[in-house]
């Protein structure tokens, strides 16, 4: 299968299941989840799912276990969103964290631009 359709066929899986995490799930674990993206394998059987989390590390440990567990029921609706297609990739949530990374990355170069603020370097008038 083409790159291009594989592509299309997760960002369809990644917009069904931002839908139905933020609307149609009731287990009170499931805080706020957003999906940032949706690998297809070539054969269309497996997807793995990235979800940034957003809260404490308890909350996101709560979370990722409430969507691992309603795993079935999601599948089940991008099955019925998606009726054209043959077969319904198995689900693979994974927590993406790249956004943690960069929110403390930020925080660094925070830090650092305060303490060059207040301690400016010394350069050398040769």
């Amino acid at each position: 299968m083409s790159k291009q359709r594989l592509q299309q066929v997760g960002d369809r899986i990644q917009q069904i299941l931002g839908a139905v995490i933020q609307s149609e799930i009731k287990d009170p674990r499931v805080g706020f989840a957003t999906v940032t993206g949706v690998e297809v394998s070539a054969d269309l059987q497996h997807a793995t799912v990235r979800i940034s989390i957003m809260g404490d590390a308890e909350e996101q440990t709560a979370t990722m276990a409430g969507l691992q567990r309603a795993r079935s029921f999601l599948r089940r609706r991008v099955a019925d969103e998606m009726r054209h297609m043959r077969f319904i990739p198995e689900l693979h949530l994974v927590q993406d964290t790249s956004l943690d990374y960069t929110i403390h990355i930020e925080e660094v170069l925070r830090q650092v631009e305060t303490e060059r603020r207040a301690n400016p370097p010394k350069l050398d008038d040769d």
